[in-house]
């Protein structure tokens, strides 16, 4: 029971991270906290086994959580994609994140997209003050949305994504005398994608870059008596390049860098007085805009706070496919440093991939975490038409 009562925790108050060193050369542990944190979590096994990239490179069924605007340029009719990733299993046994996503071209230049979030927090048992069980309740989250791409130009696309987001963790348990409640909020990406088709050492290569705004969206509360709390607006940049080695070959370099577009907390002195930082309960606008200069540590913080992914993925015949990564976030943000492997297999519109995530800390939570996605070409499957980028 303690054990899941504080995983839930970190996941509330935390965004999904654990912090491994409460102190490094620099400074103190200042990590930025927000809600619904799982909208972060990478969702898919190809990105999670490029160490989470996903801004630049090539679209597929999953580009709804990285860069919706990737979506113009993939060359299907329409498709859907199906993954599913144990959470946390070095903690507890029963959370996990499932997600479902499609789109369809509308036409040359148009797709529409959509897509469900879902993670189960498991059983988590309540007790009263003395320690006796209450109840058993099983907490859960969702996001579903909306998404609309289109191609601007031969080379640059666009998209727009809209998202409801619910957060039931207590199923109304009272908490200090006052009823909790579901968590609420409306939010939205923009996004943006760029490609060019270049010769390197005499071969055919891809240059992509990709930027998604994401979850740009309203405060939540669990409670009528708690402040609202930030969910967790991001700013993702990336860029990849492929180059086509023979008929057969492969390879795509990519990195992403990401920052959360939410206050830094403050330094308080004794009297809660603010002495150092910005007052992080502003407006969501303010929050954006503030973001990029409102760390405690000046510049040198804020440069702490982008995380890192670097990915590589190599294909056979666009049969097969080995990929890697590594993710780095500083010690006094949270301190996710991990390693990502995984394979994919693809066939006639078919394509299964699998993704594992090896932390660099010994016994870290995320240690041993598996991910498997299905995707589905569902024209190329019934012998259609794939459509045209």
């Amino acid at each position: 029971m303690n054990k899941k009562l504080v995983a839930v925790t970190l996941l509330l108050l935390t965004g999904g991270t654990f912090f491994l060193r409460c102190q490094d050369d620099d400074g103190e542990l200042n990590a930025i906290q927000t809600v619904v944190p799982f909208l972060i979590i990478a969702p898919d096994s190809r990105a999670g086994a490029m160490g989470d990239v996903g801004a630049a490179t090539s679209p597929d069924a999953y580009s709804m959580h990285w860069n919706p605007a990737k979506f113009a340029f993939i060359n299907s009719k329409g498709g859907v994609g199906i993954s599913y990733a144990p959470w946390l299993r070095n903690l507890v046994p029963d959370i996990n994140i499932a997600y479902l996503t499609g789109y369809y071209r509308i036409d040359e230049k148009q797709v529409a997209s959509s897509s469900l979030l879902y993670s189960s927090l498991g059983d988590v048992p309540f007790t009263d003050e003395f320690g006796n069980l209450e109840r058993t309740f099983k907490p859960n989250e969702l996001a579903f949305d909306i998404g609309y791409s289109r191609l601007f130009t031969e080379n640059l696309s666009g998209g727009i994504a809209f998202r409801f987001i619910y957060s039931n963790l207590t199923g109304g348990t009272y908490s200090g005398g006052a009823a909790t409640k579901p968590g609420t909020s409306f939010a939205a990406d923009i996004s943006g994608y760029y490609h060019k088709d270049l010769t390197l050492f005499n071969r055919d290569a891809l240059l992509g870059i990709g930027l998604n705004i994401s979850n740009i969206g309203s405060k939540m509360s669990y409670s009528d008596a708690q402040t609202s709390d930030f969910i967790p607006m991001n700013m993702r940049l990336g860029t990849s390049g492929t180059v086509n080695i023979d008929e057969f070959n492969k390879l795509t370099l990519a990195v992403d860098f990401n920052k959360l577009l939410v206050p830094t907390p403050p330094i308080y002195n004794t009297d809660m007085e603010i002495i150092d930082g910005k007052d992080p309960n502003v407006s969501v606008p303010v929050a954006i805009f503030q973001s990029f200069y409102d760390a405690p540590g000046g510049f040198k913080e804020e440069m702490r706070e982008i995380s890192i992914s670097f990915g590589a993925e190599y294909w056979y015949n666009e049969q097969f496919a080995i990929r890697g990564g590594y993710f780095h976030e500083n010690e006094t943000k949270g301190n996710r440093k991990y390693f990502t492997a995984g394979a994919g297999f693809s066939l006639k519109g078919f394509t299964i991939d699998f993704s594992y995530l090896m932390p660099l800390a010994q016994n870290h939570p995320l240690a041993r975490t598996l991910r498997f996605s299905l995707a589905f070409d569902i024209y190329n499957i019934r012998g259609g038409s794939s459509g045209t980028k």
